[in-house]
This record gives structure tokens, C-alpha cells and sequence, in this order.
């Protein structure tokens, strides 16, 4: 397979070395039938070189209206965001662009999705920041959504209905139940198996549930704000097509090769229907230690003294 490094109809796959303005300039007017990025969050990362909410307000504002132009019409627009932070004062991302796409009357919000995540930094000042957000637009509201290709197994598979005319028959749908709007996917550090040298990245899981949905085979994939590449080798991995930008010659190098992996088959990537890892009991890890106990046994209203033996 080959990347190109400029975008033409009939290439499957580009990925232009560069600010994404530039490659936007040159897609046509409806020609993707997805957009799937995370943005930076102008939060002073080793990637960015601006650092107030007002420049990311900035930057959409001339961005979005390129992705609505050269969004097709049924056409998608994934973008997933977490906080603008400064001083402990947190900006939210997704209002800022919600805002901004609310303004076009042929863009629709169908979901505000939650990814949820276990682990991340702490704080001691607020509450630990858990989740990030993913806004869903379409461009009118005939649109592609394939609930079948991205179903989950249902929890309680045996439940029937109890009146009515269903009564006494199985009430689930047997290919699974819909996924609702709030993922849990193990954020992409330490030891994830798709850990690469990009500070930030959401996980390959995370982006093959939004293309297996709302894209159909052989469909255009853009992701203006390529990263490590992580939509691209999705979007390799789902058999779509995949037109990207990304500045940074590093990461550009990395978002290749994941790409050219994931088309071979040897992308290392956590599946889509990995359960969460819970840690066993009676472990090291996992046992209460016994200072801990002597410390619920000390004071009054320790927060864990009611569990403690």
C-alpha cells in the first residue's frame, strides 16, 4: 500500500506533512464522508505553540467552516475534545465548538458522547479529571448510522418481557444492545499496547466504533489533526479511505508507519471488545495496608474505615 503525500480521488490513502489549512484548501467541496480529530487543546503541549482558550476559539473559527464545506452531505463530523486548563480554570472545549457549528443550519448534533477513562493525573484541587468529550454532527439529517456493526453484548441477555404482547419472550436484540453514549476505553499510557511517543492520543477502540458506524466501505476519512495517526489506521482497519495532515515531522513519521501496520495487519491496538481490566483481589496491589488500618483505627472518619476488617 502506498501513502501519498498529497490527496488526489482516486489515492485511498494520504497524509500531508504540513498545517492542515494548506490540505483543506485543496479538498473539494463534499467530497468526506467523515471527520474524526482530536484538536489541540492549546494547553502548551510539546506540540503546540499557543496557549489560551482564545487561540483554540481562533483556530476553529477558520477551521470548522473548511470541514463543513468539504463534509458531504449525510456526511459526519466527529470531534472529540477534553479542557482548555489554565491556573486550575478549566474552559470546555466542546461548548467552544458546538458554538461555532450551531451556526450553520445544515449541522445537527446528534451525540455529545463521554469517554471515560480510569487513570490520569491527579489533583488535589478539584475533582480528577475522568472523561473527555465527543461531539457528533451530521450535515442534514439524512444520514449513515449502522447500530448493527457496533453493538455490544448484552448485559443481561435471558431478560424477557414482562406484559403486554411480548410478555414471557426474550426482550434483547440478539446481535447485542447499543453501546449508549458513554464509552469506557483505557486512556493510551504507560504500558497500552498503542502507546507511541505522541503525549496524547485516544485509542484505535475508540475511533473504530465511530467509523464502523457512520461510515459505509470504501468511504473518504479525514482527520485534519492526524497525531500518531490513530483515525488513519482505524480507517485502514475498518477498509475506508483516509486523508490526513499533521505538522510535526516526528509524529508524522509515526502516524505513517501505524497506518501501513494497520493495512498489513500488524498494528499492536487493543480490541474494540477487550472488557476493562479489574485488578484481582488479595493482591499486593490491592490489599488495604496495614498502616492504612492502624490509621482507620485511629481517627474518626477516615474514609475507608468502614471497610476495613
Amino acid at each position: 500500500m502506498t501513502i501519498y503525500p498529497t490527496w488526489k480521488p482516486r489515492r485511498a490513502f494520504s497524509l500531508f506533512k504540513g498545517d492542515c489549512a494548506d490540505l483543506l484548501a485543496g479538498l473539494p467541496d463534499n467530497s468526506v464522508s467523515l471527520t474524526l480529530t482530536s484538536p489541540p487543546y492549546c494547553i502548551g503541549k510539546s506540540y503546540e505553540d499557543k496557549t489560551k482558550a482564545e487561540d483554540f476559539i481562533k483556530d476553529h473559527k477558520t477551521v470548522l467552516p473548511e470541514i463543513v464545506r468539504v463534509t458531504k452531505a449525510g456526511g459526519s463530523i466527529c470531534w472529540q475534545v477534553g479542557y482548555h486548563v489554565s491556573n486550575g480554570v478549566l474552559t470546555p472545549l466542546d461548548f467552544v465548538v458546538f458554538s461555532i457549528l450551531s451556526e450553520f443550519k445544515e449541522i445537527q448534533l446528534r451525540n455529545r458522547i463521554i469517554w471515560t477513562f480510569g487513570h490520569g493525573l491527579h489533583d488535589p484541587n478539584r475533582f480528577c479529571g475522568r472523561h473527555e468529550t465527543l461531539l457528533w454532527f451530521t450535515k442534514g439529517n439524512d444520514y449513515n448510522f449502522d447500530l448493527d456493526a457496533v453493538r455490544v453484548p448484552q448485559k443481561y441477555p435471558g431478560k424477557k418481557g414482562y406484559k403486554g404482547k411480548n410478555k414471557g419472550k426474550l426482550s434483547g436484540n440478539p446481535q447485542g444492545k447499543n453501546p449508549s453514549d458513554v464509552w469506557d476505553y483505557p486512556n493510551v499510557k504507560a504500558r497500552h499496547p498503542e502507546k507511541t511517543d505522541h503525549p496524547c492520543q485516544f485509542p484505535v477502540a475508540l475511533a473504530n466504533r465511530v467509523i464502523k458506524a457512520l461510515t459505509t466501505k470504501g468511504d473518504l476519512v479525514l482527520d485534519p489533526y492526524s497525531g500518531s495517526g490513530t483515525t488513519g489506521a482505524a480507517a485502514a482497519l475498518c477498509g475506508r479511505h483516509f486523508v490526513g495532515a499533521e505538522l510535526d515531522h516526528s509524529y508524522h513519521a509515526i502516524a505513517r508507519t501505524r497506518i501501513l501496520e494497520a493495512r498489513a495487519g500488524t498494528l499492536s491496538y487493543r480490541e474494540d471488545d477487550k472488557p476493562v481490566y479489574e485488578p484481582p483481589p488479595n493482591t499486593s496491589l490491592t490489599t488495604l495496608p496495614e498502616a492504612w488500618k492502624e490509621q482507620a483505627r485511629s481517627r474518626n472518619g477516615f474514609p475507608f474505615e468502614a471497610k476495613v476488617a
